[in-house]
């Protein structure tokens, strides 16, 4: 019979709260603790668990795992797509975190990427069922720069967009939903061919428009960039 594991979830921002809001969807048992609570409770609840989640800000796991973590048995995980930590096993939940909790099925779509030397998945997390996939520690910084700029980056071109909306054109921010949405299923749907516009079509008389339009603007040297990127891209494919 397998054993039951007995998580100790170390945080108390959005992704310990996801983390626990899906323990609670399948039924795994948990504890928490975080800086506001009494170190004795941390090693008293270390020492009862199996597995531990260090759900804390990046630049703050290191030094947490090793100055109160380094005695105990437990199995030490924490979930940041860049950083690597002696005694700590990385597994990166592909997904963004809001304020609001999500569906047991949305948590259960998230797929987690582990690094190459961690344990097996149904030991690193056990009680878990979600996919994972595995990569090298000496990429992990690569693969979440590429993370951050889709989906961090993104954002800003489409807060940009909304807030020019409302700011610039008199228009609601709204209007920009259905784009978005369809945007988004395309990339779904097949990403290598989604892209379209002025870039695509080599109309280099609008592009010249837009970089007109937009001098002044702190986005100007943004879409310089990307028409230096996408030029580059194609040259590599080449």
């Amino acid at each position: 019979m397998r054993q039951v594991p007995a998580y100790l979830i170390i945080g108390n921002g959005r992704v310990a709260r996801h983390t626990a809001c899906y323990f609670d969807f399948l039924g795994i048992p948990y504890t928490t603790w975080h800086r506001g609570l009494a170190e004795e409770d941390l090693r008293a609840k270390a020492a009862a668990a199996t597995h531990i989640l260090i759900l804390i800000r990046d630049d703050a796991i290191e030094d947490f795992a090793q100055f109160h973590l380094a005695g105990f048995a437990a199995v030490k995980i924490h979930f940041s797509g860049a950083l690597v930590v002696a005694g700590v096993h990385g597994a990166h939940p592909l997904m963004t975190f809001g304020p609001d909790l999500y569906t047991r099925d949305k948590y259960q779509s998230i797929p987690f990427i582990i690094e190459d030397d961690a344990p097996d998945f149904a030991a690193l997390l056990p009680g878990l069922p979600n996919a994972h996939a595995r990569i090298k520690k000496s990429d992990k910084a690569k693969y979440h720069a590429l993370c951050a700029m889709a989906g961090n980056f993104s954002c800003l071109l489409w807060q940009k967009l909304m807030q020019s909306f409302a700011d610039d054109f008199a228009l609601p921010p709204e209007a920009a939903q259905a784009y978005l949405r369809q945007q988004t299923d395309n990339l779904i749907a097949d990403y290598t061919s989604t892209l379209t516009g002025p870039l695509v079509r080599g109309d280099g008389a609008t592009i010249q428009k837009h970089l007109a339009a937009l001098k002044g603007d702190p986005f100007h040297d943004v879409y310089q960039s990307f028409i230096a990127a996408y030029g580059a891209s194609k040259e590599k494919l080449k």
